[in-house]
């Protein structure tokens, strides 16, 4: 398989995560800043992985890992903010 092959079969699997979280983090632009910068960390570390082979000796995968993790929690921190807002 080619490298570009690679690289537009991982840009497809690795499309940025927080697309999913999107919905709760509106109206609170800070969580969404933060969640964009993961967006673009995913995205270099995959641009890593694929000009390296994939041989990154297992830790770029551990810190895709660690962005998931990272989103998931501000998805729910956005999710209990939400919870925690007054209803007009």
């Amino acid at each position: 398989m080619s490298k570009f092959q690679t690289a537009i079969i991982t840009a497809l699997v690795a499309l940025p995560l927080g697309v999913f979280a999107g919905g709760a983090l509106k109206g609170h632009p800070n969580m969404q800043a933060a969640n964009k910068a993961l967006d673009v960390a995913w995205t270099k570390i995959t641009a890593a992985q694929v000009a390296n082979e994939f041989d990154l000796g297992g830790h770029a995968a551990k810190a895709k890992d660690a962005i998931k993790v990272a989103q998931d929690e501000l998805k729910l921190a956005a999710e209990t903010a939400n919870e925690k807002k007054p209803t007009k």
